[in-house]
């Protein structure tokens, strides 16, 4: 059976990105994928920050990814760029973490201005984690997540389109 592990690097568990997320899991259940999360704002910061290689909290999150056959990275836009909160879990991954996995950016931001910010600022890292099977990812425009009740979040049909396309990507890649 396969397995995906989902590393979130929003600053908030309330923010749209969650939305993303919540639609992504949601996907991976239905499709009976078995997958585990990484909320990087749950690590301790001193940890983050500090780079602690030896950190239980840390070494327990990159088990979960050693043992994945895929990942999926969530971060929103933030100066035309993924958040330094990922940035700091991205750090203390072993240099060629994600090797042989299948790896999905997840993005979402303020306009179309930053489209590319998975292609220049997110990929280039994730290549030298040792991602080489790096899926295009979804890119998603936050006025395309609404917010609901109770820290639920409705995704519009474009969103989920854009969304569905890529974990079916993803959903390939693992049955290959």
């Amino acid at each position: 059976m396969s397995n995906v592990v989902l590393i979130y690097g929003g600053n908030s568990l309330q923010s749209r990105l969650k939305g993303i997320k919540d639609y992504a899991e949601s996907y991976l259940k239905e499709q009976s994928i078995s997958y585990e999360s990484i909320n990087v704002i749950d690590l301790p910061a001193t940890d983050l920050i500090t780079a602690n290689f030896s950190s239980s909290a840390i070494l327990d999150a990159n088990e979960k990814v050693e043992k994945a056959d895929a990942v999926i990275i969530l971060s929103p836009v933030y100066k035309a760029a993924y958040t330094g909160i990922l940035k700091t879990y991205l750090d203390l991954l072993p240099q060629k973490g994600l090797k042989g996995k299948a790896v999905l950016p997840l993005m979402i931001g303020g306009s179309f201005g930053h489209l590319l910010a998975i292609d220049y600022a997110l990929k280039p890292v994730l290549s030298s984690l040792g991602a080489t099977n790096l899926l295009s990812g979804a890119y998603v425009i936050d006025q395309h997540v609404q917010r609901a009740e109770g820290n639920e979040f409705i995704l519009d049909e474009e969103a989920k389109e854009r969304l569905k396309g890529n974990l079916e990507t993803l959903v390939e890649e693992l049955n290959i």
